[in-house]
């Protein structure tokens, strides 16, 4: 179903926000980091029994 382009949004900010903030953002700042990848990596399972977090 294709949205109703007459249709009236109400755009208010909540108090809480300051707009002058939200200003100038840039789109797509961190594409090029998100697309490089991670380096994030699967340590074996009796590996990574050495390193569960400590319980308080």
């Amino acid at each position: 179903m294709k949205p109703n382009p007459e249709t009236q949004f109400d755009d208010d900010l909540r108090p809480e926000y300051d707009a002058t903030v939200l200003k100038g953002g840039v789109r797509g700042k961190y594409v090029a980091r998100y697309q490089a990848g991670t380096n994030l990596v699967l340590l074996a399972p009796d590996v990574a029994l050495r390193f569960q977090p400590r319980k308080p």
